[in-house]
């Protein structure tokens, strides 16, 4: 009896001292892409493959990822029927759609946003697959293609809807007052005003969790050369602020064909990025499953340039922000899609997880990637 209590308790022993197996997502990264280049502790994985023409992505309560496009007209559902966290099938629930980039959720609606029009499908998730009929929330957003497509989110609390209004051409001044802005609407489709005048093509946005502050990307205009203008991360702090297009870019450039004023008279950037490297998405990261240098940072996707001599972008690049929300530095956080005359990915979206790990979209490469940290457990306030 006393050898079996005590072959008993070194099992017991060697049981609890076993540590628990990681968390299901802890792989490591996949050979194919070992080539992007992240800061020690993360790693990045292929979170769904095939996902053509990625672009703005949301998550339903229950999990369900939608995934807008640009250039394929179709709006796609990555299901996940076992409940792991990880997609497991991929339905297209819309096609033949006016370039549906924008798609947002509220409450159990799905917001699709074409060119022209804000579009819903309700109570789209607990549905599925069947696909509920859409409704049109709103149909008078101008038609033109150029810079037409949107990215939409709902503020916090879920009342209104942004969506910007891209211009209508690399430069020039519009005779409506609807181009070159950021608009927003009540989630019905109601109550349309202009939140923002001077932005040329804002394709990502994001609002601070603490003080509420709107920060979006807009893109700077081509053929001022490889390195003018820069693109921007801009914070709006009241409604009707002008950012300066078409006349100023950054935060003293004078258009060099249509400048009217100084570029005093318009609200800078808090922080110029690089020239042409087409900033999309932007993420302004909440959880704690990360270093405490990223809590509450703004992650910038740039989808990289299209016509400059040497490429710049193609790469998810962060923005720390200080105690007054203004930018403290910028650099590189994942690289490696862009390597001399070889490019691989381009960034377009980012998601938070519940987990607190990132989506990001690739349009390029028709795939969602995933980023973790394996480094530790994040941190506490």
């Amino acid at each position: 009896m006393r050898l079996l209590a005590s072959i008993f308790l070194l099992i017991c022993f060697c049981c609890c001292s076993i540590k628990p197996p990681p968390p299901k997502f802890l792989s490591s990264t996949p050979k194919e892409l070992s080539h992007i280049q992240l800061p020690d502790g993360f790693a990045i994985e292929y979170f769904m493959r095939d996902v053509s023409n990625a672009r703005e992505m949301t998550r339903a309560a229950g999990g369900t990822i939608f995934v807008g496009t640009r250039n394929n007209d179709k709006v796609f559902a990555l299901l996940d029927r076992n409940q792991d966290g990880k997609p497991d099938s991929l339905m297209v629930i819309a096609e033949d759609l006016f370039m549906p980039n924008g798609v947002a959720m509220r409450g159990g609606d799905l917001y699709v946003a074409e060119v022209n029009r804000i579009i819903k499908f309700p109570n789209i998730e607990a549905r599925l697959p069947k696909v509920p009929k859409i409704e049109v929330v709103y149909d008078q957003f101008p038609s033109e293609k150029h810079h037409g497509w949107k990215y939409i989110d709902f503020e916090p609390g879920g009342e209104r809807l942004w969506v910007p209004v891209g211009a209508p051409c690399n430069i020039c001044e519009s005779e409506d007052s609807i181009f070159a802005t950021i608009t927003s609407m009540r989630y019905d489709g109601t109550d349309l005003r202009i939140e923002a005048h001077g932005v040329r093509n804002s394709v990502g946005f994001d609002w601070h969790p603490k003080t509420g502050a709107f920060y979006f990307t807009d893109n700077g205009r081509d053929w001022m050369g490889d390195d003018l203008p820069p693109c921007e991360l801009n914070y709006l702090s009241e409604r009707g602020q002008h950012f300066g297009y078409p006349f100023c870019h950054g935060d003293t450039i004078p258009d060099p064909e249509l400048a009217n004023l100084p570029c005093s008279q318009y609200q800078a950037p808090i922080e110029e990025l690089g020239a042409h490297v087409a900033p999309l998405g932007v993420l302004i990261h909440t959880g704690k499953s990360l270093p405490k240098e990223y809590h509450n940072q703004v992650f910038i996707a740039e989808h990289g340039s299209w016509n400059r001599s040497t490429r710049s972008g193609y790469r998810i690049s962060v923005v720390p922000l200080d105690a007054e929300g203004k930018s403290t530095e910028y650099k590189s956080f994942a690289t490696g899609w862009e390597i001399g005359e070889k490019v691989s990915g381009r960034p377009v979206a980012l998601l938070e997880l519940p987990d607190g790990s990132i989506l990001v979209s690739d349009d390029y490469a028709d795939v969602i990637y995933r980023i973790y940290y394996t480094g530790g457990e994040g941190f506490t306030e």
